[in-house]
């Protein structure tokens, strides 16, 4: 059986390039049939912290992959030492100064890498290599190796700036007398520009992602894309379809450009077809964890106001400045709106209250043909007073249908909200 395995080290949050690691491992461990294991690679006991380690657990749980084993480092430091004592019985290894070196014997390696084709290592990594330090820690190659080889992964899929560690680890295998796995380096994910990603272009945790109010398929889909291609231009694919379909060799030899620009259009592109349940599921959750959502707040109130924004919506987090106005009523009117203020309408919007408090129905159609009838009779362009009462209801000159929006405030918080903008004008003229 295949086994595959994603191997993080808890000594900080996980990262897209990992995540995407992650996920090319899932998947090819799904579409075989396989395993798929977690190792948590913790020998560096003084960076190593629990809070990154449950981070990790939390962000791949998060973004829909469950692992089938999973291993802690730190809990095999006696399997590690073992193995090194047989080395050293068999002069592949050495003590001096308190530590163990293993003595490279090389010639030349060659792999058949299943994404670059064949690699030919010529050069000697190394003389010899400390594999259990001073302080009687492994180090990273050597548990690499034992774990992979102990847990039967292959092929080892992982990113191109491990080709380096591979000459190493396939002498070690060899001196230990295990049968090398396949290996598959996965192509680093760069900058826009072609460079190495920096916070400054996205490199940023999956936790920060989720704080953004991205969502978890729309980053899955997107970090898929970052080197490997459905194909027939195919661009929105789920977790569960790619899973039947991901095929590692058809994995791009040459690193994948990361665009914010793009990850945002792919999370619109989700958010846009969530039905208002399920969007009122995901702002819920999301303005609960910012303390935005008022207590005593109706799942009607929150699925109409996902049913204003749900074309609008770019993130999560958009919602929080965009939407306030569905919430509170203690915004202030917004700097680029004041040009919508200059004129005073007061006579004009006194006479749109007077004719909305006469409605029975409050309906967005209802309201509408009452306040082109409004515009009519008080001889105005309709987008004459459309722009000072929307800033007059949302405190912004942009956002979604003025008419939808009265519907969903609601006949008295309408006529409250323009009473206050006919005041605001009285108090500016005074």
């Amino acid at each position: 059986m295949v086994r595959v395995r994603f191997a993080p080290s808890p000594t900080g949050y996980l990262h897209i390039g990992g995540a995407r690691t992650c996920l090319f491992n899932w998947l090819y461990a799904r579409k075989m049939g396989g395993k798929f294991i977690l190792r948590i690679e913790d020998t560096d006991v003084e960076r190593s912290k629990a809070e990154y380690r449950d981070e990790i657990l939390e962000s791949i749980a998060w973004l829909g992959m469950n692992w089938d084993e999973i291993y802690s480092q730190s809990e095999r430091f006696d399997i590690y030492r073992q193995y090194a004592r047989k080395l050293i019985d068999s002069g592949h290894a050495a003590e001096k100064d308190g530590a163990v070196f293993f003595k490279y014997e090389f010639d030349s390696v060659e792999i058949d890498d299943l994404i670059r084709g064949k690699i030919v290592f010529n050069e000697l990594p190394k003389e010899e290599e400390v594999i259990i330090k001073s302080d009687n820690t492994p180090t990273y190659n050597f548990c690499c190796v034992i774990d992979d080889a102990m847990m039967n992964i292959n092929p080892v899929i992982r990113g191109e700036d491990h080709i380096s560690n591979t000459p190493k680890q396939i002498l070690m295998y060899k001196a230990l007398g295990f049968d090398p796995p396949k290996f598959a380096h996965v192509p680093l994910i760069l900058s826009p520009d072609g460079g190495r990603m920096s916070k400054r272009h996205g490199a940023t945790s999956i936790r920060e992602y989720r704080q953004m109010g991205f969502l978890s398929d729309a980053l899955v889909n997107y970090f898929l894309l970052l080197g490997w291609s459905v194909g027939a231009d195919k661009e929105i694919i789920s977790l569960d379809e790619a899973k039947h379909i991901f095929d590692i060799s058809h994995v791009n030899k040459t690193g994948a450009a990361f665009s914010m620009e793009k990850l945002c259009w792919m999370n619109a592109q989700y958010l846009h077809k969530k039905t208002l349940p399920q969007l009122a599921d995901l702002l819920g959750d999301f303005l609960k964890d910012k303390n935005f959502l008022p207590a005593g707040t109706s799942r009607q109130h929150l699925e109409k106001c996902a049913g204003l924004f749900r074309e609008r919506l770019v993130t999560l987090a958009d919602f929080i400045d965009a939407a306030r106005f569905c919430f509170y009523n203690d915004f202030t009117y917004s700097e680029d709106a004041a040009p919508a203020l200059e004129r005073n309408l007061s006579k004009e919007v006194s006479a749109l209250v007077s004719r909305l408090s006469g409605l029975t129905d409050f309906s967005h159609t209802a309201v509408e043909a009452e306040f082109r009838a409004c515009c009519q009779d008080q001889g105005l362009k309709v987008k004459e007073l459309v722009h000072p009462v929307r800033v007059g209801l949302t405190g912004k000159k942009i956002g979604p249908g003025l008419f939808e929006s009265m519907e969903f405030l609601g006949k008295d918080e309408v006529v409250a909200r323009l009473n206050r903008l006919i005041r605001h004008w009285s108090d500016k003229n005074n």
